[in-house]
């Protein structure tokens, strides 16, 4: 059984991008944000404490904004999809850009994302 107030939300991060098309259908930015404000919604609703992973995600807009310099109330999905070339681009550049997060990257001139459908993270 699934203890509801350990951390899950990066972990089902990385399976949604393992297995993109059991979670969202298909490779979407604008269905993986739908599924995170599902994802949200649900845990509220079941009046679960949040996680520190969850609180911490709370700053993935904020810095989303910082690295585009957008200045803007546009969600993280739309700044990405609005650099992407489509929604499945956009999808793979999420998680290459939540890596940096995650990693602390701050800095713009860090900001390589690849416009391949299937990018390699291997070397994130």
């Amino acid at each position: 059984m699934l203890d509801v107030k350990n951390e899950y939300l990066y972990h089902l991060l990385e399976r949604i991008k393992q297995r993109p098309g059991m979670y969202i259908g298909h490779c979407s930015i604008t269905r993986l944000n739908m599924l995170l404000v599902g994802y949200s919604q649900a845990r509220m609703e079941l009046g679960l404490p949040r996680t520190k992973q969850e609180k911490n995600f709370d700053n993935f807009q904020e810095w989303i904004q910082i690295k585009f310099n957008i200045n803007t109330s546009q969600s993280w999905d739309s700044i990405i999809l609005a650099n992407s070339t489509d929604e499945k681009d956009a999808f793979y550049k999420f998680f290459q850009l939540f890596e940096q997060f995650l990693h602390g990257v701050t800095n713009t001139a860090n900001l390589e994302l690849t416009t391949k459908s299937n990018p390699d993270y291997s070397n994130i």
